[in-house]
């Protein structure tokens, strides 16, 4: 399956005096859903770092359509667009608990060496993985 829900809670500390949701705290909760992403294809994302391997992001779009506010309970859908060489996308939704499109993403990640700190071609059972979610 290509794409992954998780829900995620609002906190008080990511909220601004207006109990709106700060818009950098949307970025963790899109990292959540994409390490939950991985997680739930088999793939720890602690485990991949502990090969000497990371996913850093190259790219990041963003589009706020919606306020999230304290104690909402969000939706993060990520779904897996594509994957090169070395880059995997995904493109990511949170979505309200009353089925409202809150906000849109769509990341450009890159698997790094960490010893070189290089672009390197991720571990042959994620490529496998990866191929056969592209087809």
């Amino acid at each position: 399956m290509k794409e992954h829900q998780i829900e995620v809670r609002v906190r008080y500390s990511e909220t601004d005096q207006m109990g709106v949701v700060y818009h950098g705290n949307y970025i963790p909760y899109f990292e959540i859903g994409r390490v939950e992403w991985l997680r739930n294809k088999g793939i720890s994302y602690k485990s991949l770092e502990e090969s000497g391997i990371a996913l850093p992001i190259v790219s990041m779009t963003i589009n706020y359509k919606k306020s999230a506010r304290y104690d909402d309970l969000l939706i993060v859908r990520t779904k897996f667009k594509k994957h090169s060489s070395v880059k995997i996308e995904f493109d990511c939704e949170i979505w309200s608990e009353q089925n409202e499109l809150l906000t849109t993403a769509a990341f450009i990640l890159v698997f790094v060496n960490l010893k070189t700190g290089r672009p390197t071609t991720p571990p042959d059972a994620i490529k496998l993985l990866l191929d056969e979610m592209q087809e």
